[in-house]
């Protein structure tokens, strides 16, 4: 067995590789919490992971400006009320560092590591169903037959790099946010360029600017954002969670998407157009997502909508002083918050500064990289660095990079080849004993991922418990009831405004990839309510044997 870095080390019995109960793909939050769970039942487990240590998304975006668009309070484990109270907060949105000094703590807190094996790829899983387990192979050539097998993956892991002719003839340097090196990067005096506006863009930029002697950002889409309104974490703000912790999590698990956001239950266009901008200036001036809870239609009435959207396109055109790039900058053929909204820390004034330029590249694309910078528009730019900010294969391209064969040698990826299929976001029909942490067609990316996670570690776990108690050796889905889940997953969706948007939601941002509607967008709290009714009603829509 090779020797794994960060002190951790392979199941320390050193249990044979049929012995494994468990394997899970990830050392994410969904990783640690499924390992956590698992050694409550007395599961054999070994999480594997690429990295050289936890965090998952966290461990590899350390762009500069990287942080949660979701609140610290609410952006964190709920199954320990010692580990709530503990942890202590900086800020009220959490940049990358603390997030992963958290994930770490989470880890040594619960010794984790023990059962975790970094610096390793899981190359392929195939089914054997006279055994009625997994056969896991490594890219270390170790083999494991764990009876279950859990994809912690996450949604957003796998970096997208436009495949530009003339890449390698760059003599600059070139990075990905989602791929940033650890040792960190000096722009200092640096020419560099950012292909890309999207989240991760827009939180690095305003932090690149401030040390670039010029930066040029290339722009296909704009994206509409809320500033974040950051600022230190004040204890009586913390207090105000800490006292009733319990309480406040219960009720984030019932909203549309996991997150407290006092709400309003009115309609946008059934408001005075004077009371309506109140609303709006309020929410802009308190920061972050909540501003799309505005009102209760946004997601659904496109005249409702429009009136969010044009608020902020006023927003946009007050900030930004060039007439031109502010018209650049305003979103105009998409519903706002069909593409994930984006909080931003003075992202728009960034385009004020004197060395910072826009360039449209919709009607006129990056054609190649050149040995000093890259051409666009039949124009030469030159660079000492380029920045991809073009994100990631979202939500199925992780596990499309795994070879996973199931019953009669199917192959996920082929079976997936015109869009998804799962049951519940969380297991696939054909590939028995196998879960998936927020899946296609679970709330995932469109919730709180923590609740998401947890919610859907906590009733995997259950579920195995079951079989374990029940004498049940497999589960599988249904082919019918996976149908049915699909069809209801999409059917949701298109009362939505959400497939009006050419996003990574829909697969739009990889040629090639089937245009599906990716998340469940019913809520996190009706999601939770049918997920328990079919645990409930014995596993309805799954098969045990």
């Amino acid at each position: 067995m090779n020797t794994v870095t960060n002190g951790s080390a392979p199941s320390g019995d050193g249990a044979a590789a049929d012995e494994l109960d468990v394997v899970i793909v990830g050392a994410g939050f969904s990783g640690m919490y499924m390992l956590y769970r698992l050694r409550k039942l007395g599961l054999k487990s070994r999480v594997f992971d690429r990295a050289t240590g936890v965090g998952g998304t966290w461990y590899w975006n350390r762009y500069p400006g990287a942080r949660c668009d979701v609140e610290s309070m609410q952006y964190s484990y709920s199954f320990s009320q010692e580990l709530q109270q503990e942890w202590r907060w900086s800020e009220k949105f959490s940049a990358q560092p603390e997030i992963l000094d958290y994930a770490n703590h989470v880890a040594d807190r619960f010794d984790l590591r023990s059962d975790m094996q970094f610096e390793t790829s899981i190359e392929s899983a195939h089914f054997d169903e006279i055994a009625n387990r997994w056969i896991v192979k490594t890219d270390r050539g170790e083999e494991f037959k764990p009876r279950y097998c859990v994809m912690a993956t996450g949604c957003l892991s796998s970096a997208r790099v436009p495949d530009f002719p003339g890449l390698k003839d760059f003599s600059g340097k070139t990075y990905h946010t989602g791929h940033w090196p650890h040792e960190g990067v000096d722009f200092t005096g640096k020419r560099v360029a950012v292909i890309g506006t999207g989240s991760s863009a827009i939180q690095a930029i305003p932090v690149i600017a401030e040390q670039a002697s010029h930066l040029s950002v290339f722009q296909r889409t704009p994206n509409y954002s809320i500033p974040s309104r950051n600022g230190p974490m004040t204890d009586d703000y913390e207090q105000s969670w800490k006292r009733d912790y319990e309480a406040h999590r219960a009720d984030a698990r019932q909203t549309k998407n996991g997150i407290l956001a006092n709400p309003n239950d009115q309609s946008a266009i059934e408001t005075s157009a004077d009371e309506r901008r109140e609303v709006y200036e309020q929410r802009w001036a308190d920061g972050g997502t909540r501003f799309m809870a505005s009102f209760n239609d946004l997601a659904t009435n496109a005249e409702s909508n429009d009136t969010a959207a044009e608020f902020v396109r006023e927003k946009i055109r007050a900030i930004v002083k060039d007439t031109d790039a502010a018209e650049l900058l305003a979103a105009k053929d998409y519903p706002i918050g069909t593409k994930r909204i984006c909080v931003d820390t003075r992202y728009f004034e960034t385009y004020n500064l004197e060395h910072v330029d826009l360039i449209d590249v919709r009607g006129a694309p990056v054609e190649h990289l050149t040995q000093d910078g890259l051409r666009q528009g039949g124009k030469d730019y030159a660079f000492d660095a380029i920045v991809f900010a073009t994100g990631f294969d979202a939500m199925t391209g992780t596990l499309a990079r795994i070879d996973i064969r199931g019953r009669g040698g199917r192959a996920l990826k082929q079976e997936w080849e015109a869009g998804p299929k799962t049951y519940l976001g969380m297991m696939s029909a054909g590939f028995p004993n196998m879960f998936m942490v927020t899946g296609p067609q679970s709330p995932s990316v469109l919730s709180n991922m923590m609740v998401s996670i947890e919610q859907h570690i906590d009733w995997m776990a259950d579920c195995i418990g079951h079989m374990e108690t029940s004498g049940h050796a497999v589960i599988e889905a249904r082919p019918e009831a996976q149908d049915a889940w699909i069809e209801h997953s999409t059917e949701i969706a298109y009362t939505t405004l959400y497939p009006k948007a050419a996003s990574w939601y829909m697969g739009a941002n990889i040629p090639g990839k089937p245009r599906v509607f990716l998340p469940y967008i019913g809520g996190v709290g009706r999601y939770r309510a049918k997920c328990d009714e079919i645990a409930a009603a014995g596993y309805e829509g799954f098969q045990l044997q």
